[in-house]
């Protein structure tokens, strides 16, 4: 997987023991059009440090351009910020 370290708009899902599940996420392309990729599927989640920061890692699958990828989605807990880390 490729580092791209790209900051993302994302729409998750929260249950009642506070476990995060990311649904779909919007993408600013190099040309400045968005695009909104479906997450298919969670296959793993995992806490990190990265700099300091106490992250979790989501490890998902889904279609980018008709070709299905897995990719690393990150969610940094105390700035509430998504970043699509690796694809």
């Amino acid at each position: 997987m490729k580092v791209v370290a790209k900051k993302v708009e994302m729409i998750c899902v929260t249950d009642t023991k506070g476990n995060i599940t990311p649904l779909r996420f919007r993408i600013e392309n190099d040309d400045e059009s968005r695009q909104v990729i479906k997450v298919d599927k969670v296959i793993d989640r995992e806490q990190e440090k990265l700099a300091g920061n106490l992250m979790i890692v989501f490890t998902c699958q889904s279609l980018f351009n008709n070709v299905e990828k897995r990719y690393e989605l990150k969610y940094e807990l105390n700035t509430c910020k998504w970043m699509l880390f690796k694809i």
